[in-house]
């Protein structure tokens, strides 16, 4: 008589508790199981001969269980857009609150070329550095390089693009940020400018006239369209919009010198 076919099967199924045993009997007792997750077959054959064969389940790796962390291209667009906007509307020199930090740093140069103004004027009788038939604010500035400042950074804006100056340089053959009023004393007081952000005209100005760039555009846009700073003979520095918020007069001697386009 011929035996059927028997199989025994036991997979053994990871878990907590060390283990569990799915058994499942067909016919013949079962002959044995691994115990590294290998499943054991025993078959039974026809001429009654018991082999047993190791079947091997691969266990899934944990890293599979989890997917993959990534961006895709629409979310870093979209990031990269964000950050555009941000800086475009609070950090740039094109925005106003970008503009507000650099007008505060404006004040402070021009402090600094008053400075050094002051200790021009005690070494020469009162007077301010003058060039006779200047046509722009570099040259007569210039006087005050290296002997009353080495501080050249005090002549370039921060809110404008002019290129730094070499330190304890003249020059007078370069281009600064601010504009002139030469020929005035500092005993001119404090209705008199002396220094300015670039101004769209060199021409004596009135409440409610354009003083500086309301575009954006050259000229007088050394802070974009958002106005600019003042300084007068006594030292006191002034904010106005580009529609002037104070009178800037011109004396019969005194000449507005702009900066280099």
């Amino acid at each position: 008589m011929t035996a059927k076919k028997s199989i025994t099967r036991l997979r053994v199924v990871a878990g907590a508790g060390g283990g569990r045993e799915e058994h499942h009997r067909r016919g013949f007792p079962f002959c044995g199981s691994g115990g590294d997750g290998t499943a054991k077959e025993t078959v039974a054959t026809p001429a009654d001969r018991c082999y047993t064969r190791a079947v091997k389940r691969p266990t899934p790796s944990p890293v599979s269980r989890f997917p993959a962390a990534g961006f895709s291209i629409l979310e870093l667009f979209l990031v990269m857009a964000i950050i555009f906007i941000v800086f475009t509307l609070f950090i740039s020199a094109g925005s106003k609150s970008g503009q507000e930090k650099r007008l505060a740093a404006c004040q402070g140069n021009l402090q600094g070329i008053y400075a050094a103004m002051r200790t021009f004027a005690v070494d020469n009788n009162g007077g301010l550095p003058a060039i006779p038939g200047a046509r722009t604010s570099e040259a007569p500035l210039s006087r005050l390089v290296p002997k009353y400042t080495t501080g050249t950074e005090f002549f370039i804006c921060p809110g404008g693009q002019d290129k730094p100056l070499p330190d304890a340089q003249p020059f007078a053959d370069k281009k600064i940020s601010y504009a002139y009023y030469m020929s005035r004393t500092l005993a001119d007081g404090s209705g008199a400018p002396l220094v300015s952000d670039a101004q769209v005209d060199t021409a004596a100005k009135t409440p409610g006239q354009t003083v500086f760039s309301t575009d954006g555009k050259r000229p007088g846009n050394n802070h974009n369209k958002f106005g600019g700073n003042v300084l007068f003979c006594d030292g006191n520095v002034q904010y106005t919009s580009s529609r002037l918020a104070f009178p800037l007069p011109l004396a019969t001697n005194v000449v507005l010198l702009n900066p280099k386009p």
